[in-house]
């Protein structure tokens, strides 16, 4: 900053020379731009304000008369003070200048003895100079930082963390719904600054330039391009230096606007903070619950009794592959079915009022912890969030399978869940029919387990293994014997109620079940084998694609 008269003061080449201060105190911490000598007692044209004017008072000595308009005509020309240098007996000028002074509010010092004015406007000019040199060192640091950051394509937390560093303030970037996308919370708590942010925010004025606005008086930045603003830039506290703030916080600004133009993408920021988030959530390493909740409320989830985790994992119509295998051949598709499910649920859980975290969370899968008011509401908003993917579901469009986890009280046990219902929505995209709406873990059960364990070496070969018998049989022309060992496992092993369902006389169904006891080389009697049997035979149609 530039220097006051107040520091000037404090100099001890004035120091020295004895000042007193005549009057104008209220105005020592104005800033003084230059140092202006003169003998005349007209500057008019000659100062263009900021000036601390230093003379010899020898011409006030001989018209102390005039003394009253000279002190008016510098206040007019916005001076920044007066210095005059009584040495010796100068009673007339003295008593002039401290009533003029009394009536101005320009500040008036007198000095008692002789100085060089040289070493004055020496010194001044020193401190002025290096304090100019210091800013634009200052600012070219800054344009260099932001530069090298658009040169990057960085991401938008990495750029509000850049600015707080800068001004050493918490910064906020926040969306045109008064979303938080990014902060960098520095020394102040992340539960004190994002606190009801949605209501500070929206009850402090957005203004079309820097400036500082509001009831918390928050300095700020739009952040956009010119009719196209999609943000600002927030600091929600006082600022050391508002002159240095202002400048972070406006090449901070430009550079989210010129990252943002090349994503293109106006939904993109807001589906990246959450990604952040629910990625912290899952791994939360001391994260709090209250934090948890701060900064997850600051995304627009609202806080609740009861958290769901969901997650939406995609199989392409007619494919018996998982989702993420067939995502894998076109990585870009599949990066715009995510795009377009996450536009989808967004637009779904606003007609309904909801509020969920939604973000990817791999190749294929998107994952969400849904806020949920009472446990009732669990059954019917999965079920309308179930009929929206189904009304936008067409030929050659992906179409996506629902796990659901177990209800949570807690946010962060929420994100815990969210592998749980991974789990069930990958197992899901291997079970054939026409499905369920949506499946929890009690819908996929060992069907499920063997489907995520199908490729294993190890399990093929107790697959292969197992049933070796019958499928050397069937290799051999003698058909049947897989689906006669299907029913037979179905019904528990009663051949009895096989044989009153109508599916084999008793006679025939009991030398078919004795030629399977002897291909298998098993009892089939024993529960433990008709276990073994029946793993492997599931885990044998899961691989034939069979249901």
């Amino acid at each position: 900053m530039q220097p006051t008269l107040r520091s000037i003061l404090g100099l001890a080449v004035l120091h020295d020379a004895g000042p007193s201060i005549l009057g104008g105190t209220a105005a020592l911490d104005a800033p003084v731009r230059w140092v202006h000598v003169s003998e005349l007692l007209d500057l008019t044209g000659l100062l263009s304000g900021g000036e601390l004017v230093l003379t010899t008072g020898l011409e006030l000595e001989k018209e102390p008369g005039r003394t009253a308009s000279y002190i008016r005509s510098l206040e007019q020309a916005g001076a920044a003070g007066l210095i005059v240098e009584l040495a010796g007996p100068r009673t007339r000028s003295l008593a002039a200048l401290r009533t003029a002074a009394q009536r101005s509010a320009l500040p008036v010092i007198a000095l008692e003895h002789r100085v060089r004015f040289v070493a004055i406007t020496e010194t001044v000019h020193r401190m002025i100079v290096s304090e100019q040199l210091e800013r634009v060192e200052r600012a070219r640091d800054v344009h260099e930082a932001f530069t090298q950051l658009s040169l990057e394509s960085a991401g938008t937390q990495q750029v509000v963390e850049q600015a707080a560093a800068l001004i050493n303030a918490p910064v906020v970037l926040e969306d045109l719904q008064h979303l938080v996308l990014a902060y960098a919370a520095r020394q102040v708590p992340t539960t004190a600054l994002l606190h009801d942010w949605e209501r500070r925010s929206r009850t402090t004025p957005s203004p079309a330039r820097t400036a500082r606005a509001g009831h918390e008086q928050w300095l700020q930045v739009p952040v956009g391009v010119r009719s196209q603003l999609w943000g600002r830039l927030v600091v929600p506290i006082a600022a050391g230096d508002d002159e240095l703030a202002a400048m972070v916080l406006e090449r901070a600004a430009q550079t989210l606007a010129i990252n943002r133009l090349a994503e293109r993408d106006q939904r993109e920021l807001t589906h990246q903070a959450q990604a952040g988030l629910l990625n912290i959530l899952r791994n939360p390493r001391g994260l709090s619950e209250a934090e948890a909740l701060a900064r997850a409320g600051s995304l627009g989830l609202k806080r609740t009794s009861f958290y769901l985790p969901v997650v939406f994992r995609t199989t392409p119509n007619g494919n018996t592959t998982s989702g993420a295998a067939s995502l894998a051949k076109d990585p870009l598709a599949g990066q715009q079915e995510e795009r377009e499910l996450l536009d989808l649920l967004a637009r779904a859980l606003k007609s309904m009022s909801g509020s969920a975290l939604t973000a990817s969370i791999q190749s294929g899968a998107v994952g969400m912890v849904l806020a949920l008011p009472a446990r009732q509401l669990e059954e019917p908003t999965l079920d309308r969030l179930a009929d929206t993917l189904a009304a936008h579901a067409g030929e050659g469009t992906a179409r996506w399978r629902i796990g659901v986890g177990r209800l949570r009280g807690t946010l962060l046990e929420a994100a815990e869940g969210i592998n749980e219902a991974s789990h069930v929505a990958e197992t899901a995209t291997t079970l054939r029919g026409p499905g369920r709406p949506f499946y929890r873990a009690t819908d996929v059960r060992l069907r499920g387990l063997l489907a995520l364990l199908r490729n294993d070496p190890r399990v093929q070969q107790f697959a292969e293994s197992e049933l070796a018998g019958i499928l050397d049989a069937e290799a051999k022309g003698r058909g049947g014997l897989l689906d006669l060992l299907g029913h037979y496992l179905e019904s528990g092993g009663n051949k009895a109620a096989m044989a009153r369902n109508g599916y084999l006389s008793r006679p025939t169904l009991y030398a078919r079940l004795a030629k399977l006891e002897e291909l298998l080389a098993v009892d089939l009697g024993d529960a433990e084998s008709r276990t073994s049997l029946h793993v492997a035979l599931l885990l044998h149609r899961l691989r034939s694609g069979q249901p």
